[in-house]
């Protein structure tokens, strides 16, 4: 492409490559905002639903657990539900940028962005 002058060919194949990364990896942060992931506590007696992106987008709680008494229990239920769903998300947001390295040819454990 650019012989005689060295590594520039290389340096321009380089960018380009960069570009393609870049415009890849906003895709994938518009991706990550589209997954919903689920995290539950209890049997599934609440639920909460966020983004890949680890936004909270609900939270289902079965009714039957609405006692006085087990405030405390309902509320530990929520805050596990919350943190399973967040966990979730950020397994399935590094699972989407595995995917991303590797379509780019890096290195596997590639930690990006740089």
């Amino acid at each position: 492409m650019l012989k005689g002058l060295g590594g520039l060919g290389d340096m321009a194949g380089m960018m380009k490559k960069a570009q393609e990364m870049q415009a890849k990896m906003a895709e994938m942060q518009e991706d990550l905002s589209r997954i919903v992931v689920i995290g539950e506590s209890g049997a599934g007696l609440v639920r909460a639903r966020a983004t890949a992106k680890g936004e909270l987008t609900g939270l289902e709680i079965d009714p039957s657990i609405f006692v006085a008494s087990e405030k405390e229990v309902v509320e530990d239920l929520i805050l596990a539900a919350i943190k399973d769903a967040q966990s979730k998300a950020a397994q399935r947001s590094q699972a989407e940028l595995a995917k991303l390295t590797e379509g780019l040819g890096l290195p596997a454990g590639m930690k990006l962005p740089f």
